[in-house]
């Protein structure tokens, strides 16, 4: 079951004692040279993000667990890592680690480099029919594999009674455990991005 956060105004701790709780945060990603209204737009989207996860945390408990997609590694070098991918979520995640939770890869690197690599075969735009399909459903696979994998390293890690936060990026098609709750966090500011994103991109056509 899945709830937005927008429309729990009091999830009361009782209804969910003992059960494992997954804090969703759809993953915002800025380009190399943002527009300067897109990287404030973005940096609002984060703090908005880290005041409704502590506002969870107060309600339904602390985050012991922090998942991040494209993050392959856990601990001190996943960290690292995070850290170089996305400001934003870092310092969501960060605030965490720093009280304690653990980062906890749920990304196979294998997997994920051969979706990455069968992702960027299709974007150059086949020329043949039968080379498209081939690749097509070589990505596809990749992609069931890869969120096989991230499932099963959630439903392994994320013990009785615990709560973590996912940090990823929204359409993934991860099909969670069915005895984690999920909270879907969706501050004013996500709107906010893709309104501006489909302004954007109408503007180009």
């Amino acid at each position: 079951m899945s709830e937005e956060l927008g429309r729990v105004e009091r999830p009361l701790v009782s209804e969910y004692e003992g059960a494992r709780k997954l804090y969703f945060v759809p993953l915002v990603l800025l380009p190399e040279e943002p527009l300067p209204d897109h990287l404030e737009m973005v940096n609002r989207y984060w703090e908005q993000v880290e005041a409704q996860v502590a506002n969870l945390e107060r309600k339904l408990g602390q985050v012991k667990r922090v998942y991040h997609e494209l993050v392959a590694v856990g601990g001190e070098e996943g960290a690292k890592a995070l850290e170089q991918l996305n400001a934003g979520s870092y310092l969501v995640a960060k605030s965490r680690l720093d009280r304690g939770a653990e980062l906890q890869p749920i990304e196979d690197g294998e997997l994920l480099g051969e979706y990455m690599d069968w992702g960027r075969c299709l974007a150059l735009g086949l020329q043949s029919e039968r080379a498209f399909t081939q690749v097509y459903q070589a990505y596809s696979e990749a992609h069931r594999k890869r969120n096989e994998h991230m499932a099963k390293q959630i439903d392994e890690t994320l013990r009785s009674a615990e709560a973590g936060v996912l940090l990823m990026r929204e359409g993934h098609q991860v099909q969670f455990p069915s005895s984690i709750q999920v909270f879907y966090v969706a501050p004013p500011g996500l709107d906010e991005l893709k309104r501006w994103l489909r302004a954007r991109e109408a503007e180009t056509l």
